[in-house]
């Protein structure tokens, strides 16, 4: 039987992941941040005060059929009064200009392109990152990215209003899905408050899918532990940690690491296939 699936992120990774499940879930929701603050989604942002459509169109790409809508989604205009805007991004500030529920927005866009599976957002708000590290307080997605020395991360609202729809796919889902992705600024961005009492209450598999390095700026320096230990950190306990086969492993979390190979020829990111069989496996 296919699972039931929800992935969690932002970014690349939260794509990568519903490309990969995609023809294997019997249902599949990815929980998109909106918190993104810099390129398009930033300027988009700012001008019209609506959440971040960025994430959420690279994840509607991802599960619309390869094709003409699919390229029109993520084509960057070069020139003009749009220079730097994907045309998915527009369409989605039109569209959230005339009707404020995102939910609403990204499950019409879902039956428009065709896309086999749901987007939504993680919150019904416009949120920012906020970040205690060493040097102080950092706020902004863009910003904490860089930051490094970070301690805990925390949201502005503090407690955003969370779509009844999120909550209710996380608790009923057979497989939940955290990660890969940048630490602070992608994968716990959409772990609010709200999102994790969700998390706290799931009837199924959680797995974080742990990066295939530091990433310079935001993780310098950390190895797998201090990865898990964040997430700990956060108030998230996932059930196993997906990690690559040629990963060097420290020792705290053994119990609950699971090992695949899960790069692809080029060595830095997740093949999405092999992503796929990796999951398929923790609930087949």
């Amino acid at each position: 039987m296919a699972p039931s699936v929800v992935a969690i992120g932002g970014g690349h990774g939260l794509s990568t992941v519903l490309e990969a499940m995609v023809d294997r879930a019997s249902s599949l929701v990815g929980v998109v941040s909106v918190a993104d603050d810099g390129g398009s989604s930033g300027r988009i942002r700012r001008d019209l005060d609506i959440v971040a459509p960025g994430d959420m169109r690279r994840c509607l790409a991802a599960l619309t059929p390869e094709g003409l809508m699919r390229d029109a989604l993520e084509h960057r205009f070069e020139s003009g009064v749009l220079a730097g805007h994907p045309a998915g991004n527009v369409v989605l500030a039109a569209m959230l200009e005339l009707e404020p529920d995102p939910v609403v927005v990204m499950d019409t866009l879902v039956e428009m392109v065709g896309a086999r599976g749901r987007v939504l957002p993680a919150t019904s708000v416009a949120i920012d990152l906020v970040a205690t590290t060493e040097r102080g307080t950092v706020k902004g997605q863009v910003a904490i990215s860089e930051s490094g020395a970070i301690r805990s991360l925390r949201f502005s609202p503090a407690d955003p209003e969370v779509p009844a729809e999120v909550s209710e796919a996380i608790v009923d889902a057979d497989l939940i899905v955290l990660g890969p992705g940048s630490l602070y600024s992608s994968v716990l961005a959409p772990v609010v408050p709200g999102v994790a009492a969700a998390l706290h209450r799931r009837s199924g598999v959680l797995a974080y899918v742990a990066n295939l390095s530091a990433e310079p700026g935001e993780t310098d320096g950390y190895d797998l532990d201090d990865h898990v230990d964040a997430v700990e950190r956060h108030g998230i306990s996932p059930d196993v940690v997906l990690v690559d086969a040629n990963a060097y492993i420290p020792g705290r979390y053994q119990d609950r690491i699971r090992t695949y190979e899960l790069v692809g020829a080029l060595q830095s990111t997740h093949d999405p296939h092999r992503l796929a069989a990796a999951l398929f496996d923790l609930v087949s």
